[in-house]
C-alpha cells in the first residue's frame, strides 16, 4: 500500500473529514471517549482554496458545528515550532468569541473544542519520557484541579508517535493511532476491526485513486517540505549571528579595555582586537566623552 496518500498530510486529512462530517464525528467521539457523545456536525469550511496549498505557515484545519452549537477545530500538525500551541489558544478563544453577537446572553456560548493530532513528540522530560500521550487542558485552579471553570475551552492533544509507542490499551483510540502511524502496513490495518478507520482507510484509497488529489496532495508536501526548511535556514542563521554578534561584542570589550589601560594607538589596538581601525577609533572618541 505503499502508493496511499499520507493522512498525515493536512490536505489529505482535510478531505478525508470534512469530505464525510459522520467520519469525523466518529473521529471527535471515539478521541473523548469520556465525553457525551456528538451526533452530527455541520463543516463550516468545507473548501480548499489553491493558496493554501502553498502558502507559509498555513494549517489546514477542519472548522466544525455539532447540534447543539459546540465549535471543533481539528488538525492534524507534521512539524514543531515555537508558537504552534499559542496560535492554537488564539484560535480557540476567538471561535469562542465570535459566538455572540451584541445583547445577546452569555449562557447562550457553547464549547469551543480543539482536537490536535500531532505527529511529533511535545512533552519530554530529559532522559526521562512522560508516559503520557492523550493530553486535555481546560481551565481549572493550580492548587485544585479538581475545581473547574467547565469545559467551554477544551484543548485536547494527541502525540501520535508517542501514543504507538506507549501501545494503548485496545479500543477506538488506538485503532486511530494505528492508523495515523501504520497505513502503508496492509498487516496491521487488517488486523484492525474498529469501523470507522475501516471507513477512513476506504476513504483513503478513494483519494489515492484520484489523480488530481494525488497531485494536490504533493503540492502541499513540497510546500511544508520548502517550509521547513526556510525554517531551519533562518535558525541558523540565527545561531551564526548570534555567534558573530557575541564575538563582536568580546573584540569591542578587548579594544575599550586597551584604549582605557594603555598607551597604544588606533592601529595596534586593531591587530589586536580584531575591529577596524575605525571602530577603534570610534571607540575611543566615545570613551573621551
Amino acid at each position: 500500500m505503499s502508493d496511499l496518500l499520507d493522512p498525515t498530510n493536512d490536505y489529505v486529512f482535510k478531505r478525508l473529514f470534512a469530505e464525510a462530517p459522520d467520519l469525523l464525528v466518529d473521529l471527535i467521539n471515539d478521541l473523548r471517549p469520556d465525553l457525551p457523545d456528538i451526533a452530527s456536525v455541520e463543516i463550516l469550511n468545507p473548501t480548499i482554496e489553491p493558496s493554501e496549498l502553498t502558502g507559509k505557515y498555513i494549517i489546514l484545519d477542519v472548522l466544525a458545528r455539532d447540534g447543539d452549537g459546540h465549535c471543533y477545530n481539528v488538525e492534524v500538525q507534521v512539524r514543531r515550532y515555537g508558537a504552534w500551541h499559542k496560535r492554537g489558544l488564539f484560535y480557540l478563544a476567538r471561535t469562542l468569541g465570535t459566538q455572540l453577537s451584541g445583547g445577546e446572553d452569555y449562557q447562550e456560548l457553547r464549547a469551543s473544542v480543539g482536537l490536535h493530532l500531532l505527529d511529533f513528540d511535545l512533552f519530554t522530560d530529559t532522559g526521562n519520557e512522560r508516559q503520557q500521550a492523550i493530553w486535555r487542558f481546560e481551565m481549572r485552579d493550580e492548587i485544585q484541579p479538581e475545581v473547574s471553570l467547565g469545559n467551554i475551552l477544551q484543548m485536547n492533544l494527541i502525540e501520535l508517535n508517542k501514543a504507538d509507542r506507549l501501545v494503548l490499551p485496545d479500543g477506538p483510540i488506538r485503532a486511530w493511532i494505528t492508523f495515523f502511524k501504520h497505513w502503508r502496513e496492509e498487516l496491521t490495518m487488517a488486523d484492525v476491526e474498529h469501523e470507522p478507520v475501516k471507513k477512513a482507510m476506504s476513504r483513503i484509497r478513494e483519494l489515492s485513486a484520484d489523480e488530481e488529489a494525488r497531485r494536490l496532495a504533493f503540492v502541499r508536501e513540497r510546500a511544508l517540505r520548502d517550509e521547513v526548511s526556510l525554517l531551519n535556514d533562518a535558525e541558523k542563521r540565527g545561531r551564526m549571528e548570534g555567534r558573530m554578534e557575541g564575538r563582536t561584542e568580546t573584540m569591542r570589550e578587548t579594544a575599550c579595555n586597551l584604549i582605557s589601560r594603555t598607551e597604544m594607538d588606533d592601529m595596534m589596538i586593531a591587530e589586536i582586537s580584531g575591529l577596524p581601525v575605525e571602530s577603534v577609533a570610534k571607540l575611543r572618541s566615545e570613551t573621551k566623552h
